[in-house]
């Protein structure tokens, strides 16, 4: 059965323009050749992997009108101009499926996870669409970083889920019951009951629910990686350059106000060879923004530890205001946390004169 596209959402309303100009500069024939395409996948029980991987393609050019078709007949399928997660054959062009018992592709020779039907879409289309995106061509870096960074954040995770990856060793009990809230557990949710038979035309109404679940979700995130994550890197790439200014070892950068600004700095770390432990920053000064004061913020061992490289001093921590002035010696003290990794004072001059007597406490 064929269905209707669909709506792109979010990242349609950033892209729909552009790609409107597109298809509207190529020439008549090139537009009969290449619409309306056809999407093919399996039809019955649905999973997050295929949900996201329709989604993906529809937010290209070239799919963009693309009827969907949810079918197990080889012949039916054979008309489609793509097919996912249904074949049994992998070829890059138009068939991707990964259930076949010879299929190992992974992301990349970093990873090991097996790709599903979703990882395999967007190792092979996900550079245009960020390039589209972008405006930039293919081969500039940005798209390069992207594209490795919503993987590696997002699509390894639905891979793993698809294929029974267990993200801990089986012996490693969990701490607390998740209740199983995940993205594929609220796909999974929306496949009929089994005491609550629909025929198919209800059946594929839920994939299209499931398939804008999931696709919303990566159109939210891969916007947010190119309209704040990415343009924040070339702030801590100027802090980096300017922190001998705060410091004469360099252990303290400076924003003008809070920035995703973690992964950055240890990618740019590596990058610029900054390994001394005696010369890695250690604290980061921001500001509040819309309300007066500045943060100091403790770098972290690792991007995702809570376990920072030099807490605040002890006697700081969990005191607040007139006491934190008067037991720090510093006047404007707002606050240090109880876990010692961050606190704020009134003023920047209040902040750095925190940073510098920390390094020495």
């Amino acid at each position: 059965m064929f269905l209707r596209r669909i709506p792109s959402t979010i990242f349609g309303i950033i892209t729909r323009s552009r790609l409107s100009r597109t298809i509207m500069s190529e020439s008549p024939a090139k537009r009969l050749k290449t619409s309306p395409r056809k999407i093919g996948t399996h039809n019955g029980h649905f999973h997050a992997d295929e949900a996201l991987a329709v989604y993906i393609l529809r937010l290209l050019p070239e799919y963009q009108d693309a009827s969907l078709l949810r079918s197990r007949d080889p012949a039916a399928l054979e008309e489609c101009d793509i097919i996912v997660d249904v074949s049994g054959v992998y070829d890059g062009t138009k068939h991707f499926d990964h259930h076949q018992r010879t299929f190992a592709e992974t992301f990349s020779a970093e990873y090991k996870t097996k790709l599903s039907s979703a990882g395999l879409i967007y190792k092979h289309f996900a550079p245009a669409l960020i390039s589209l995106r972008l405006n930039q061509p293919v081969s500039h870096p940005s798209v390069e970083l992207l594209y490795q960074k919503v993987y590696k954040e997002f699509i390894e995770a639905l891979d793993a889920n698809d294929n029974g990856i267990n993200a801990y060793p089986a012996d490693v009990a969990p701490a607390f019951n998740t209740g199983g809230i995940t993205l594929p557990s609220m796909v999974g949710a929306l496949n009929p009951n089994w005491n609550t038979p629909v025929d198919q035309a209800g059946e594929d109404a839920l994939f299209l629910q499931a398939s804008k679940l999931m696709g919303e979700t990566f159109a939210r995130k891969l916007d947010y990686y190119i309209s704040a994550w990415l343009p924040a890197r070339d702030f801590v790439v100027d802090a980096i350059n300017k922190r001998f200014e705060h410091d004469k070892d360099g252990r303290i950068l400076v924003f003008a106000s809070s920035i995703p600004w973690k992964d950055h700095l240890f990618t740019l770390e590596k990058e610029l060879g900054i390994t001394e432990e005696g010369n890695k920053p250690l604290y980061v000064l921001y500001s509040e923004g819309s309300k007066p004061g500045w943060r100091i913020q403790c770098v972290p061992v690792s991007k995702d530890s809570f376990e920072s490289r030099k807490p605040l001093p002890d006697v700081w921590r969990g005191v607040r205001d007139d006491a934190l002035s008067e037991v720090s010696g510093i006047p404007g003290g707002v606050f240090v946390h109880a876990s010692g990794f961050i606190g704020g004072n009134k003023t920047f001059d209040g902040a750095l004169e925190m940073a510098k007597k920390a390094l020495v406490m």
